[in-house]
């Protein structure tokens, strides 16, 4: 009788698996020494996938639903083993289950800065994260490539190579995007959805399914974060290239005062104190006369009462085509626009 207890201990019946917990992807039946019984059942669950391995290939693949395992329900592993159509006696086999269910809210970000090419900047640098899910898709090209042999497989254990993915694909997915580089902060669905469309392929090679990827933020260099700072405060004026000088003066009259006070700077070293003052008194005159038009066609009107204003100061001249000089470099004035203004602050010397 023990003999007999010591004989049936040996042989496996009945294969399942109850997950315990999440984040598991693979798991490896226990065979130790044992052998599966002809006939053993076989249970996979929903959200799951059993395959079977003899001596390092991929056999049998089972889906859920419950399984009497023979040779009618194991066709290749009985073709792996010559087993005829008869045979009844236990085997050996490894069996690993397969945990299909959507793993949801994976992080994926750039750690560092990663240089980008763009068309319009050159290289440039940002940063950008968000989240992703994902589930097996196919098993067996899972097993090939990634879990192999180990007994148990993890999320934690694919986290790295997933991440790093992605993170390989977002410079392709940003040319293919066909969204401008200064835009892709305003337009993340459209980035994550060429970024997708760069995992996929790349994810099935390894058995795995992406379900779906979103971009939370993107983060611009510093010095393009200014450019695009410009370029709303232009568009807050209508693009209009003679009151955005005038917002620009605006914003410079602090800096000015502050470098002349200093004894630094541009106002500072030209004029000092006393004409940093002039200058700020000169360029808020000016933004006045662009923030109301009817001032300035009064003024025009009766130049023999006001002839100091047809006066305009070298300094003023040249910090107003420095600026300009900088816009031209930074693509928001074109050559002709900056000509045209050049031109036209020339002749006020006269």
């Amino acid at each position: 009788m023990a003999l007999m207890d010591f004989i049936k201990k040996q042989f496996i019946d009945i294969i399942q698996w109850t997950e315990t917990g999440d984040g598991t992807l693979a798991w490896r039946f226990p065979m130790a020494e044992m052998e599966i019984q002809n006939g053993a059942s076989l249970t996979v669950r929903e959200s799951q996938v059993a395959v079977f391995v003899n001596e390092g290939k991929v056999a049998d693949v089972f889906g859920p639903g419950m399984y009497k395992l023979t040779t009618q329900t194991l066709p290749v592993l009985t073709y792996l083993k010559n087993w005829d159509k008869l045979f009844e006696s236990p085997f050996k086999s490894d069996v690993y289950f397969f945990s299909t269910r959507q793993q949801v809210d994976q992080k994926w970000g750039t750690p560092q800065p990663i240089t980008i090419r763009d068309k319009d900047f050159g290289a440039v640098r940002l940063r950008a994260f968000g989240n992703y899910s994902f589930r097996i898709g196919d098993a067996k090209a899972f097993h090939t490539e990634i879990s192999g042999t180990r007994d148990i497989y993890s999320v934690a254990d694919l986290d790295g190579q997933l991440r790093g993915l992605v993170l390989q694909n977002i410079s392709n997915a940003i040319a293919s995007s066909g969204v401008p580089f200064l835009d892709l902060a305003a337009n993340q669905i459209q980035f994550a959805q060429a970024l997708a469309a760069q995992l996929v392929p790349e994810f099935e090679k390894i058995g795995i399914k992406l379900e779906n990827i979103t971009v939370q933020n993107v983060s611009l260099p510093e010095e393009l974060q200014k450019i695009l700072d410009q370029k709303i405060g232009m568009g807050m004026v209508g693009n209009d290239m003679g009151k955005f000088m005038q917002y620009q003066t605006a914003q410079a009259i602090p800096k000015f005062a502050e470098g002349a006070a200093g004894g630094g700077g541009i106002a500072g070293d030209a004029m000092g104190l006393g004409a940093g003052v002039a200058l700020g008194q000169v360029l808020a005159q000016n933004l006045a006369q662009g923030l109301n038009p009817n001032a300035a066609g009064a003024a025009a009107a009766q130049p023999q009462q006001q002839p100091a204003v047809a006066v305009v100061s070298a300094a003023d001249v040249m910090t107003t085509l420095e600026k300009l000089g900088e816009l031209k470099t930074k693509g928001i004035l074109t050559q002709e626009e900056f000509d045209a203004k050049k031109a036209e602050l020339l002749k006020k010397l006269v």
